[in-house]
C-alpha cells in the first residue's frame, strides 16, 4: 500500500506535547521503540522536526519493509528503508486465534482500534528497542540517521490512522486477514454447533395434530406493531452481483411498505401505476439528482416508465408537494365546480394582489411567473416560472387558503 505524504504538522498543534508524536498507544509504542533503540539524541530531534515539517514523501507499506524518499539539505532525496521482521506462521496462527476469540477485537480492528490485549496476546505485534531496521542512501552512518528518523515518525501517524499498516508490516494484509478471520470464525462456529447437538423441534406429530376431535389451543395474540420500519442491512458490493444501491433502495422500500401494511391493513403503493411508483421511490431518495447515485437511480427509474429524467424531477417536486394528489395537481387539468374556485379571485384581490387568469382549475398571476392550482383534495398548489415561459415548477407547500398559499413562497407575488 502507497500512503500520500503527509502535509507539514502545525506547530500550535496542542494535540501533542514535547513528548507525544503520534495519537494513539500503538503509534506512540511504535515511537518508543524507535527512540529507545537510538544512539543519538540529536539525530532524533533532527528527523521529528523533518516529519513535522512534511520533508517525508509518499510512504509505501510491504511485509516487513516501510519506504520513502525524505528530503534533506540536498537538493536530490535520500531514499530510505525501515525494516520490520514478519511473523511465521505459527505466531499468525496464535495472533488470529486470539483475534477470533473475542468478536470485539474483530469490531475494533475495523474501526481502525487496536484494543490492547489483542497486542498483549504473546505474539510481538508491536516492535520492541532494536527491532526497527533503517537503511538510507545518505551518507550519515548514525543508527538511525535523521532521515531514517523521520520516516519513522510519519509512519506512527500511518499507524494512527490504521492499524491494518502495522499488521502489513508483520506480514499481512487487511483483506487476507479478514478473509483468514472469517473461515476462521465460521469453522468455529460449524464446530460448536456440531458439539452442541440438534435442538429439539417443539411440536406434535402429524397423527396426533389430525386425529379427528383434537381440540387445539387458541393462538397466541398478535405481536405488537414495531414503532417504524427498522433499516435493512448493508448489502457489499461484488464483481457480478447485483447493485448494493439498488438493493438497499428496495429493501428500505419493501420494510416501510410492510410496516404500513401491518399498521393499516393496506399496502399504500398497491394501486400506483408504474410511473406514480417511479415517482414515489425517486421523491423517497434525499437530494435533488445531483449526486451520482441519485442520477443513476432518476436515469434508471425514468426510462423503466418511458419518460425523461427532467419530467422525473418535475414530478418528484410535485410529490414532495402533495403526495399522490401533488402529482395529479401537475399533471390533471380539472374543471372545477363554482363556490370554491370562484371565491379565490376576490380573495385575492383583496390582498392588494392582481387579477389572476383563471384556466379550468388553474389561477396565474399576469405577471407570468406565479400560478395557484386548485387540487381536488380542495388544497392550493402554488407553482413557479420564468417570467415569459410556460414551465411551471411545483414551489411551497399547499394550503386551503389561496392567499396563504402564496405566502408559502417566501416572497409575495408582485403587481
Amino acid at each position: 500500500r502507497t500512503f500520500p505524504a503527509f502535509p507539514p504538522r502545525p506547530s500550535d498543534d496542542d494535540r501533542f506535547d514535547d513528548d507525544r508524536f503520534a495519537e494513539t498507544w500503538w503509534g506512540n509504542a511504535w515511537v518508543a521503540a524507535l527512540e529507545q533503540g537510538a544512539l543519538d539524541a540529536k539525530r532524533l530531534a533532527r528527523g521529528r522536526g523533518y516529519a513535522q515539517e512534511g520533508h517525508v514523501d509518499a510512504i509505501t507499506v510491504t511485509p516487513g519493509l516501510a519506504l520513502a524518499y525524505v528530503r534533506g539539505s540536498r537538493p536530490r532525496p535520500y531514499r530510505v528503508q525501515v525494516r520490520l521482521r514478519t511473523l511465521d506462521e505459527a505466531e499468525w496462527t496464535r495472533f488470529l486465534d486470539a483475534v477470533a476469540e473475542r468478536p470485539g477485537h474483530i469490531a475494533a480492528l475495523l474501526d481502525k482500534e487496536m484494543p490492547q490485549t489483542l497486542a498483549e496476546c504473546g505474539v510481538p505485534l508491536l516492535p520492541g528497542p532494536g527491532d526497527l531496521e533503517p537503511h538510507c542512501s545518505c551518507p550519515d552512518r548514525g543508527h538511525p540517521c535523521k532521515h531514517a528518523a523521520a520516516l519513522c515518525y510519519q509512519t506512527a501517524r500511518l499507524l494512527d490512522a490504521d492499524p491494518f499498516v502495522l499488521l502489513l508490516l508483520r506480514g499481512r494484509g487487511e483483506r487476507g486477514l479478514l478473509d483468514a478471520l472469517s473461515r476462521l470464525s465460521a469453522a468455529r462456529a460449524a464446530r460448536a454447533a456440531q458439539e452442541q447437538g440438534p435442538t429439539p423441534l417443539a411440536g406434535v406429530r402429524a397423527t396426533e395434530a389430525l386425529a379427528p376431535g383434537r381440540q387445539l389451543p387458541a393462538l397466541p395474540a398478535p405481536l405488537p406493531v414495531p414503532p417504524h420500519p427498522e433499516q435493512p442491512p448493508v448489502y457489499p458490493a461484488a464483481p457480478g452481483g447485483p447493485d448494493p444501491f439498488a438493493l438497499d433502495q428496495l429493501a428500505t422500500d419493501a420494510a416501510a411498505r410492510a410496516h404500513a401494511l401491518l399498521s393499516t391493513g393496506r399496502d399504500p403503493v398497491g394501486e400506483l401505476t408504474l410511473w406514480q411508483d417511479a415517482v414515489r421511490l425517486a421523491a423517497a431518495r434525499p437530494g435533488s439528482g445531483l449526486t451520482a447515485g441519485t442520477r443513476a437511480l432518476y436515469a434508471s427509474l425514468s426510462a423503466a416508465a418511458e419518460r425523461t429524467p427532467a419530467e422525473l424531477a418535475r414530478a418528484v417536486a410535485a410529490w414532495r408537494q402533495g403526495g399522490l394528489e401533488g402529482l395529479a395537481v401537475l399533471e390533471e387539468p380539472w374543471d372545477p365546480p363554482a363556490g370554491r374556485f370562484d371565491r379565490a379571485r376576490p380573495l385575492l384581490l383583496a390582498a392588494d394582489l392582481p387579477a389572476f387568469r383563471p384556466w379550468r382549475n388553474r389561477l396565474t398571476h399576469p405577471g407570468g411567473h406565479v400560478q395557484l392550482r386548485l387540487g381536488r383534495d380542495g388544497l392550493w398548489y402554488p407553482y413557479e416560472s420564468e417570467p415569459g415561459h410556460d414551465d411551471w415548477w411545483p414551489r411551497g407547500t399547499p394550503d386551503l387558503d389561496p392567499v396563504g398559499a402564496l405566502t408559502g413562497l417566501g416572497s409575495a407575488p408582485e403587481d
